[in-house]
């Protein structure tokens, strides 16, 4: 007792010290967390330019399109949006192949390849496209957009997203 009343330290300062103490460390301990939790989603790292495995190159035949579908999940903070997507795959030879959106750019309409007429048609405007997605009649403005391959260890990969041809 004779220590605190030297140092002119009296119980309610010492209560009041502690209790400030003590709340700030337990502030900490919950405040930092919390902190960290709520601004992650900000930080982490968009997957907007992701590689995407269509499989074996052996399962696409030679020079007929063939239709590959997958979905994927993307996170936006707390916000998780399922996308699905739809792609034509076009094996010219062994080494080159071409992959083209199965979406119609004139109004978002899934095209289907018609091998009667060697055109992937859109159904709500009649738009027509070639083997390699040029628009050649219908109101299409401009060709099905494309994905840029590569091809590891006889597997094709895409990137996403599509980039938008103009001819």
């Amino acid at each position: 007792m004779s220590n605190f009343k030297d140092k002119n330290l009296s119980r309610r300062d010492f209560i009041k010290a502690t209790t400030v103490f003590v709340g700030g460390f337990i502030g900490a301990v919950i405040g930092i967390p919390a902190i960290a939790y709520l601004i992650s989603p900000a930080l982490r790292k968009s997957e907007e330019d992701a590689w995407i495995n269509l499989g074996a190159l052996n399962d696409y035949p030679l020079g007929i399109p063939k239709l590959f579908q997958f979905a994927r999940t993307s996170a936006n903070g707390w916000e998780r949006t399922g996308m699905s997507y739809g792609v034509f795959v076009v094996r010219q030879d062994e080494k080159n192949v071409r992959v083209f959106s199965n979406i119609c750019t004139h109004l978002g309409c899934h095209v289907n390849w018609h091998s009667d007429v060697q055109h992937y048609i859109s159904p709500c405007h009649d738009g027509h496209f070639d083997i390699l997605g040029k628009n050649i009649s219908g109101p299409p403005p401009r060709p099905l957009d494309e994905f840029v391959t590569k091809i590891e260890e006889g597997n094709l990969f895409i990137q996403l997203p599509a980039f938008k041809r103009t001819s």
